[in-house]
């Protein structure tokens, strides 16, 4: 796990490698262990390192095979690295190293674009090809590493992180008007190839790029998940799915504990979480620590749910640790956890896993956590909505949108107001090919799209701010691939997930599976009162605030009545506003 980062010139000068060091610097979180950089006429590279897999330099980024004429840096974990290793050896590759690096910059001599269908992990790589003269670069399948670019006619520049490649210079700071689109609308999801800002752009998943020294470029797509049974799993009962879950789940958690030797798990005390905790257990992992986050009552809600991570942390005998934070110290801490925001996020979780994070670092580098695994396995309430809908769009959009189209031009000033682009790319992302059920269609979007700008996005910012390494089973291709073939009347009874739960059955109490659904709370960034609502209120009247986005009508309403304004999610629509002029605020745009 690491931070990347590179520039390729288009205009036959050298690359700045001063501007690649600023950006690779400003990386030194996510790579707290060491750094290097390469550079060779029109490319430089650059790479800070958290060592994992193999602590010897010879692992050291850029990594360098002058016979293959090959550079190359990498951000992320190749589970199946020893397998691969393997077939290149019997392929007449030979070895310096003995971590999942050199497999990369090998298996990609040996295959090219073939290999990417045969890794299993989280990656964000750039390969530079010494003899041709081009730039490959890749990301995962589910994008659980993230890539940014910026891109004009003289040059490619790309880091992990979006404030990291601003330190370069030469970028566009404006907003992108169609990106402050769907963030108003679509629940903060701006989906790739756009960020926030216009002269920023983001690297589908399962996506590789290609670019010659004159600036063509060259991009596919190379997976997708697929919805359906195949044709020997249709007469499959409960029992034979429950059976496939709990399989693969098992060997989805084995494999991330290669190179893992202090582990830990962020467990909330539901029912994703707390199934690692077991099935950790279950592999025979010794010295297992959990990780608890709670907060302050606020609105008549709950701020923990303790009781529920006490349970399996007593059940399991882990060396738990639970951690409590006042509201004082969430606004203490919200600056510095939206600077380590690649994008603006609005989930009130942010700050949960930025806390949580910087007390998990203290005890071990790397850390198993549970996203994924209700956007495979149907865990939201709008679900069975979209399933009984006539029309799936509208039902999935009511659901789970911000905002009707008409209150999002109320909500803006003129200069910013679109065309529902929001509405539109959902829309078209239904009608894509590959999913027949409404709520295949529905899951679908929510695992290639939201997950991978929210939730999961969400975990590799907050982790990598303290040099943690998050890994997530529910994520492992093959259990997404498994869940996509799993009909629906499998996933939807028993408020969602019940074929996973019934598989959790075999593995972890009852009582933690029999609840009421949960989520990280944090009630006081919900429920917006006392000096919360102040520090909001200032984020948002303050002149030195106003970038004149936001129609000061409906500023007024809002903050007139910030209980009553709630998002069809429960979420805050002033804390959404606020949160977007935070995060430029705390990235100095």
């Amino acid at each position: 796990m690491c931070g990347i980062a590179g520039e390729l010139r288009f205009d036959q000068r050298p690359a700045d490698l001063a501007a690649v060091e600023r950006i690779t610097h400003h990386l030194a979180p996510r790579g707290p262990d060491a750094h290097g950089f390469h550079s060779q006429g029109p490319v430089a590279l650059g790479h800070r390192r958290l060592k994992i897999m193999d602590l010897a330099e010879a692992s050291g980024q850029p990594m360098i095979d002058s016979d293959l004429g090959l550079s190359m840096v990498f951000n992320g974990a190749i589970y199946n690295y020893p397998e691969l290793r393997s077939e290149l050896e019997a392929l007449g590759y030979r070895f310096f190293s003995g971590g999942d690096t050199e497999v990369l910059l090998k298996g990609y001599h040996a295959w090219g674009t073939d290999l990417l269908p045969k890794l299993n992990g989280m990656f964000a790589f750039a390969v530079w090809e010494r003899d041709t003269q081009q730039l490959f670069i890749a990301r995962d399948r589910l994008g659980v590493k993230p890539l940014y670019l910026s891109r004009t006619g003289q040059r490619l520049r790309f880091a992990s992180s979006l404030p990291a490649l601003l330190q370069g210079g030469d970028i566009s700071k404006a907003l992108d008007p169609i990106a402050l689109n769907h963030y108003l609308n679509f629940h903060a999801v701006v989906p790739a190839p756009r960020t926030i800002l216009a002269g920023v752009e983001k690297l589908p998943p399962a996506s590789w790029m290609r670019f010659d020294a004159q600036g063509n470029c060259e991009q596919q797509s190379w997976w997708q998940l697929d919805y359906g049974p195949q044709r020997d799993e249709i007469a499959f009962g409960l029992d034979e799915w429950r059976d496939k879950v709990l399989d693969g789940m098992r060997e989805a958690v084995s494999i991330r504990q290669r190179a893992a030797v202090d582990v830990g798990v962020l467990l909330s005390g539901g029912v994703d979480s707390s199934m690692l905790v077991g099935l950790l257990r279950e592999a025979g992992v010794e010295n297992l620590s959990t990780f608890s986050i709670g907060f302050q009552d606020a609105g008549g809600e709950r701020g923990d749910e303790f009781q529920y991570s006490d349970l399996i942390a007593e059940r399991f005998n882990t060396q738990h640790h639970q951690l409590r934070i006042g509201e004082h110290e969430i606004l203490e801490q919200l600056p510095a956890a939206f600077r380590a925001m690649s994008e603006p996020m609005v989930s009130h979780d942010c700050i949960a896993f930025y806390l949580l994070s910087r007390e998990v670092a203290k005890h071990c580098k790397v850390v198993q956590s549970g996203q994924g695994a209700d956007e495979l396995f149907a865990g939201y309430h709008w679900y069975p909505l979209v399933d009984g809908a006539e029309d799936a769009f509208s039902a999935y959009r009511k659901a789970f949108f911000d905002r009707e189209h008409d209150e999002y031009a109320e909500c803006v000033q003129p200069e910013w107001l679109t065309n529902d682009h929001a509405g539109d790319f959902v829309r078209q992302h239904f009608a894509q090919p590959g999913a027949i059920a409404s709520v295949d269609k529905a899951l679908r979007l929510d695992s290639t799209v939201m997950l991978v700008d929210d939730p999961v996005k969400r975990v590799d910012n907050m982790t990598m701010a303290w040099g943690l390494e998050a890994r997530t089973p529910f994520l492992d291709y093959r259990l997404a691939e498994l869940s996509a073939r799993i009909p629906g009347r499998f996933k939807l009874p028993d408020g969602g997930k019940h074929v996973l739960k019934e598989a959790a059955r075999q593995v972890i109490p009852s009582e933690v599976i029999d609840r009421p659904k949960g989520y990280f709370p944090v009630p006081g960034l919900k429920h917006l009162e006392g000096a919360t609502l102040g520090w909001v209120r200032d984020l948002l009247i303050d002149p030195s605030q106003d970038r004149g986005l936001f129609n000061p009508a409906m500023l007024d309403r809002l903050l007139t009545d910030p209980h009553g304004q709630l998002t069809p999610l429960r979420g805050s629509k002033l804390w959404q506003m606020a949160a977007l002029n935070l995060w430029l605020s705390e990235q100095g745009l």
